[in-house]
């Protein structure tokens, strides 16, 4: 009977060991919280190291255009974590301009949790997609700011320890959301939409290169949320930056390697098409 009890204590170790394994995700950024991007067809984006160090993390990722997108967070903390998320340099809670600091709007994880962020939020239950596009079609661009283009920012501020933390009602226990800021500047209730007056001015530089990726400002879809209370510390425990472009323009970067055509010299008989050629210098 021991050596039956043995075996199925070893049984339970090697599937816990399996199940842990197994929980790793694939493409993601970062230690005391991971982040990734992930396309509405499962795709996550390939990344390509920039810098890594204790608490910061730099990435190049390659989009593709018209390809709606998620940022998901997992925490991998033993407490919970509030998660400023930028995107082209805004917040995708309040649309204004982010610093990623602990004073902005933010996104609850509970302990070990995670999270899915889909778009840019304009009510409590209502989200607009992002979508990889041109920089003069991106949210961002639409304000005139471009001071960020193409950047996925997540700071991750732990939740303060106390030694006795007052009781939580349970509904505030559940993983959920917003933590919202006190800052003046980012009181917005939502992110809000392009007004008419600055699609026209986005739509005057359609001139400008279209090398640079942004993210645009999509369809609405459901997404509830609600506020709870969150005290974070000053400093954040983790910072991803994600730098997305598209594969022609980390060709030219040398962020990837890419095959160049191959550049065949002139045929004298040929390429003048058999007719005589004007004098050099004609």
């Amino acid at each position: 009977m021991k050596t039956i009890a043995a075996i199925r204590t070893l049984a339970a170790i090697i599937m816990a060991v399996i199940c842990c394994a197994g929980s790793a995700w694939a493409g993601s950024i970062g230690s005391a919280v991971e982040v990734r991007i992930v396309t509405d067809d499962g795709r996550v984006l390939p990344t390509y190291p920039v810098k890594s160090k204790r608490g910061l993390s730099k990435v190049y990722a390659e989009a593709v255009k018209g390809d709606h997108y998620r940022i998901e967070v997992r925490n991998n903390l033993d407490r919970r974590v509030g998660v400023v998320i930028a995107v082209d340099g805004r917040n995708i809670i309040s649309g204004g301009k982010s610093w990623l600091k602990n004073h902005e709007r933010m996104y609850i994880l509970e302990p070990y949790g995670s999270g899915e962020f889909s778009g840019w939020r304009t009510n409590r239950n209502s989200i607009n997609r992002f979508y990889f596009t041109d920089v003069p079609d991106s949210y961002a661009s639409a304000f005139g700011d471009e001071s960020a283009m193409g950047v996925i920012a997540v700071a991750a501020y732990p939740e303060k320890r106390r030694y006795e933390p007052p009781p939580m009602p349970q509904s505030e226990a559940t993983p959920g959301f917003m933590r919202k800021g006190n800052n003046s500047a980012d009181r917005a209730q939502a992110a809000p939409a392009p007004s008419s007056e600055s699609r026209a001015k986005k739509l005057s530089k359609a001139e400008k290169s279209m090398e640079s990726a942004g993210t645009g400002y999509g369809r609405e879809e459901y997404s509830p949320s609600y506020n709870v209370t969150f005290e974070p510390e000053q400093r954040a425990a983790e910072r991803v930056y994600v730098k997305y472009e598209w594969h022609s323009t980390l060709c030219k970067r040398g962020v990837v390697v890419c095959d160049t055509p191959h550049h065949r010299p002139p045929n004298r008989l040929w390429d003048h098409g058999g007719y005589a050629p004007p004098p050099p210098g004609r």
